[in-house]
């Protein structure tokens, strides 16, 4: 009998640490980033689960943005501190140009450019990008 395989998605779960709300709306900005899920701490059904105190009670617990066919799941974590992003870069491969370079622009606003939007061997349009929060981000254009 033959096995059936289960489908598998691996998605980004992005910490702002208290600046998730700027994050999402920057996101929808840059990247037209649709908001699917947004809870907020005071909105939590299991009020018991530590999720910091009353003080955090607007900030997010989980949200889901979906960008593109993709989905990155975003929270406030615990709002200890602003932690830097290091160690991973999430990839974006858009099949139009402009987006890439239209994408590229809008992450690199408040942040820094790492390697300009540029033919490579692998594609040619490709590009790295930290945003204004830290996190990399590498868009590419898929071979024709």
């Amino acid at each position: 009998m033959p096995q059936v395989k289960q489908a598998v998605q691996i998605q980004p779960y992005l910490f702002f640490e208290g600046r998730c709300e700027e994050a999402i709306d920057f996101y929808r900005q840059a990247l037209d980033a649709k908001v699917q899920i947004l809870m907020r701490r005071n909105q939590n059904p299991e009020p018991q689960c530590p999720t910091g105190g009353e003080e955090h009670g607007e900030k997010i617990m989980h949200a889901t943005l979906e960008i593109g066919d993709a989905c990155v799941m975003l929270s406030d974590g615990m709002c200890q501190s602003s932690e830097c992003f290091r160690g991973f870069s999430i990839h974006l491969s858009l099949a139009d140009r402009s987006k890439v370079e239209q994408y590229f622009a809008a992450l690199a606003e408040g942040g820094n450019i790492v390697m300009p939007l540029a033919k490579t061997f692998w594609s040619p349009l490709f590009g790295m990008v930290g945003d204004r929060f830290g996190v990399q981000w590498m868009l590419s254009l898929p071979e024709e």
